[in-house]
């Protein structure tokens, strides 16, 4: 029972639970809420307005009826999967018929027909988020784990309830999935389930791009989203999100001169943009803001490594990397203004670059000026901390720079 670790519910759950009495139809409170709710207790039950449901019988005719009684909104039907969702307040509920789900080898759509809870709880990807919560008066806040789930939130581990290799076979998404739920909770994926991801990586290409966009997105929108992307790596799945991320591994040594991972740099860069902007379209811009170092590394007896031009030929790499990605027009121009100008701020640390030099980066910049410094220091990393604190300091001046010469222009 749950009475004791959750003070009160929404009294929407309380509501749908005695609504499923009326009707003789047991329902139960399922998947990311019950997950969140045992991890966090009142805090997300306060928060999250998304539910999900299992209804033992049919969901369709049960979201039907509850529509009337409770004024719904946004009533949308899936009939094929049995799914039914609908707003009630602020509150988003999706509906779904406990059912089994069987999948062909080279296809996403599944052959469905209806299940009990426990069937119905076993197609979900991973045990803590195959845990269902009893609405029913006779089963008020009464935990349903068949497969230990809360136990595995307890020891903060990603696990299918099933086999391995079936639950990734039947939506290969969900190898991403278990990447983010790792990143997002800081949980280890455990050995066999590692095992089967590494198997299955290939997978991923019968998967749509806007779903696997959606998930690198939410990977990347994590406190720390390095955690996810050395995951891919060390899982074989980084190909499959973003080849280019792949291209940047590696480091050279020529005649002394050292040139440092750019995947490694681009990681730690990300994780610094993560500190100080939750604005997605700038984590983006730090994933990518040397994408084509790679393609521009040339070595120079003298000068040693150069990537000449890598800006701009970057800027003009996102053209197809958006396209992949299924991206917006305005966040591909947001990502491609960043990477042609990331190189800017630095090359005016000098004493001698006047105001209007400053000035043609700040209308270069226009309102995304303030991103683009963001960037530009999160730039700043090395594994030698003297030449850190020479390029902060550096960067400071250029700060202070533009903040005089706007002043002056006001």
């Amino acid at each position: 029972m749950l009475k004791d670790k959750i003070k009160s519910f929404p009294n929407i759950l309380q509501e749908i639970g005695q609504f499923a009495d009326l009707h003789e139809t047991s329902v139960y409170v399922v998947g990311g809420y019950v997950r969140d709710m045992l991890l966090a207790g009142d805090s997300v039950i306060e928060t999250r307005r998304d539910l999900d449901f299992t209804v033992v019988g049919d969901a369709i005719e049960f979201a039907k009826s509850l529509k009337k009684t409770f004024a719904a909104k946004n009533f949308v039907v899936y009939k094929r999967f049995g799914t039914a969702m609908l707003e009630v307040g602020e509150f988003k509920l999706e509906f779904v018929t406990a059912r089994e789900e069987s999948y062909a080898a080279d296809s996403r759509k599944p052959m469905v027909k209806k299940a009990d809870l426990k069937s119905d709880l076993s197609r979900r990807d991973f045990a803590i988020n195959a845990i269902a919560v009893g609405l029913n008066s006779g089963d008020w806040l009464k935990l349903f784990d068949p497969f230990d789930g809360k136990a595995d939130l307890q020891d903060r581990i990603i696990r299918t309830p099933l086999d391995h290799e079936v639950t990734f076979q039947d939506d290969p998404l969900r190898i991403l999935r278990a990447i983010r739920f790792a990143a997002g909770l800081k949980f280890h994926i455990d050995t066999a389930t590692k095992a089967a991801i590494k198997k299955m990586a290939q997978r991923l290409e019968i998967v749509s791009k806007e779903r696997i966009t959606d998930e690198l997105f939410k990977i990347l929108a994590s406190a720390k989203p390095s955690i996810g992307f050395l995951l891919m790596d060390e899982l074989g799945v980084l190909p499959f999100v973003s080849p280019e991320l792949v291209e940047m591994k590696g480091v050279e040594q020529r005649k002394g001169f050292h040139h440092k991972d750019v995947f490694r740099h681009t990681l730690i860069v990300v994780d610094n943009v993560a500190k100080v902007s939750d604005r997605l379209s700038l984590r983006l811009a730090a994933l990518f803001h040397d994408v084509a170092k790679p393609r521009t590394k040339r070595f120079d007896d003298e000068a040693g490594w150069t990537f000449h031009g890598h800006d701009e030929i970057g800027a003009r790499m996102m053209e197809g990397i958006a396209r992949r990605m299924r991206i917006s027009k305005e966040m591909k121009e947001f990502v491609q203004k960043l990477i042609r100008l990331h190189l800017r701020p630095i090359f005016l640390s000098s004493e001698e670059v006047t105001d209007s030099a400053i000035r043609r980066l700040i209308v270069q910049a226009g309102d995304d000026l303030d991103d683009l410094l963001k960037l530009c220091r999160a730039d700043i990393t090395s594994g030698n901390p003297k030449r850190v604190r020479e390029h902060l300091k550096n960067f400071d001046f250029v700060m202070e720079r533009v903040s005089e010469v706007v002043e002056k222009d006001e």
